[in-house]
């Protein structure tokens, strides 16, 4: 019983530890780029576009890079309570707050999907993140750059993920007679 305990334990701690990763602040000379490029000077706008990209990226690595399905349904259920928290998000605001990341959410998911698509994965969810800041137009020059964005906070989700809760590891299924 106590050996449950403490692996649930665990389990939490990984979790949080992981989530805490996706709240981390987006670098000031990525919120000026994107406010300079889709949100006509809104700073506010830009750094909420750059959040909402990380922690949607940050479920979508659990979903695609750990090998259960325990492991991507609790860092959303932990991330809706990070988000919650936040003293970031005005209480006023809480269901703007939810609403915005799930059309984010859905958009990024539809986007990593495409297969087939002339664009590599990066390239296509750096479009959507240039189309849901508001981009009037999307040039090539801000394409590279929101690729380069969106593939750090990818590589970064993967190597937190790894840290809070250790490698993948394939389980070798038993040889049924």
């Amino acid at each position: 019983m106590l050996s449950t305990w403490l692996a649930a334990r665990r389990w939490r701690r990984a979790t949080e530890e992981f989530v805490a990763s996706l709240m981390k602040e987006p670098a000031e000379d990525d919120v000026t780029w994107l406010s300079d490029v889709a949100t006509g000077g809104d700073d506010d706008h830009a750094r909420w576009e750059l959040r909402y990209a990380r922690r949607v990226l940050g479920v979508l690595v659990a979903q695609r890079d750990t090998l259960n399905d325990r492991t991507p349904s609790a860092v959303l259920r932990e991330l809706t309570r990070a988000m919650l928290a936040d003293r970031a998000v005005d209480a006023t605001r809480v269901k703007l707050v939810e609403r915005q990341f799930n059309d984010r959410f859905r958009a990024y998911r539809e986007m990593a999907a495409l297969r087939g698509a002339k664009d590599d994965e990066h390239e296509r969810l750096g479009r959507a993140m240039l189309m849901l800041a508001g981009a009037p137009r999307v040039i090539a020059e801000d394409l590279a750059r929101a690729s380069e964005i969106v593939a750090a906070m990818e590589q970064e989700a993967n190597v937190e993920l790894a840290a809070a809760y250790g490698p993948a590891r394939q389980v070798e299924a038993p040889t049924l007679n």
